[in-house]
């Protein structure tokens, strides 16, 4: 029983990488093909997905699928990685 939990566990935290991941890759494409983050669609996009993405860890933690914290860092660390990306584009 306790090896199903960790299984599922790390199926769940695993899954919701791979959200985090197609988030920070869609952001990518758009800044990539010159979308300018100050554009509707680009803070849409980033605002829905990130909104999903924070329900779906809800949905996990409550399932005592993931810790809080692991939730909150898996969070910050797309939200940092989002920064670097929005700041690249600044450059450009």
């Amino acid at each position: 029983m306790q090896e199903t939990v960790i299984t599922n566990a790390n199926k769940a935290y695993a899954l919701l990488k791979a959200d985090a991941d197609k988030i920070l890759k869609l952001i990518q494409v758009q800044m990539d093909n010159l979308t300018m983050p100050q554009c509707p669609l680009y803070e849409e996009v980033l605002d829905t997905h990130m909104f999903g993405l924070s329900r779906e860890i809800d949905f996990a933690v409550r399932m005592d699928l993931i810790e809080v914290e692991e939730g909150k860092a898996l969070l910050d660390n797309l939200e940092k990685q989002l920064n670097l990306i929005h700041e690249k584009s600044q450059q450009r």
